[in-house]
């Protein structure tokens, strides 16, 4: 099961995300400040840190420099603290995402769920380097695409949406999802972006390869790749 640490001083604050987290199902371990949370961790692995910045004995920034020395797991800030730097500050040492204290808890419990989604798509990217599609080789390490050793030049967000269709072959993505996975951002009015940027790799791959259909659309659900 996923296992998640909460580190916050706040013990009502604590308490609150706990409840609703616990309710999604998830374990839940908790620790008032960055000292305590780095004891827990070195006896119980978390999946996720959700982690305050104002905190004593060691604070929010420092826990996670600590972290990131030798572990990559999705961090969530939370502070009350508005200001632009703290947050650029908070992402420079290593957080992955950021929400203003007080948040709508609800928010942060989808915040925690794209985190998770994400780190398990990173997790399992990480596990094929090299797929092929008909006479297409797709190289995850080198960002290159070959069809009969001809390099097709592509821009990076071709090479991901591809490489996610080609991984994930005969399953439907949604423009939407397409978005949120290459661009790592909401999808709010992205379709027509999807589109053109799916358009301009077709055309490169038809070029590459005539006659052969790579990327086939499911009129009104998305894209797939099925051979």
């Amino acid at each position: 099961m996923t296992s998640i640490l909460i580190v916050d001083d706040d013990q009502q604050i604590a308490e609150l995300i706990e409840i609703y987290l616990k309710n999604e199902g998830y374990i839940i371990n908790k620790a008032g400040d960055g000292l305590e949370a780095l004891r827990i961790m070195e006896h119980t692995p978390s999946d996720l840190i959700i982690l305050d910045i104002m905190m004593p004995n060691m604070d929010g920034l420092e826990f996670c420099k600590q972290v990131r020395k030798n572990n990559h797991v999705p961090i969530l800030m939370v502070s009350a603290k508005v200001e632009d730097m703290d947050k650029i500050i908070g992402l420079i040492t290593g957080a992955d995402d950021y929400m203003i204290k007080p948040f709508n808890p609800l928010e942060l419990t989808a915040r925690v769920k794209a985190l998770l989604r994400r780190a398990n798509y990173i997790q399992s990217e990480k596990s094929v380097d090299v797929v092929n599609v008909g006479s297409l080789i797709i190289d995850k390490q080198s960002h290159t695409v070959t069809a009969e050793d001809n390099v097709i030049k592509l821009t990076a967000r071709e090479f991901e949406i591809l490489y996610l269709l080609a991984k994930h072959r005969g399953r439907v993505f949604a423009s939407e999802e397409i978005f949120e996975r290459v661009w790592n951002e909401p999808s709010e009015g992205s379709n027509q972006t999807v589109m053109v940027h799916i358009s301009n790799l077709r055309d490169k791959l038809e070029a590459a390869v005539p006659g052969e259909t790579i990327i086939q659309t499911v009129w009104g659900v998305g894209y797939k790749i099925e051979k």
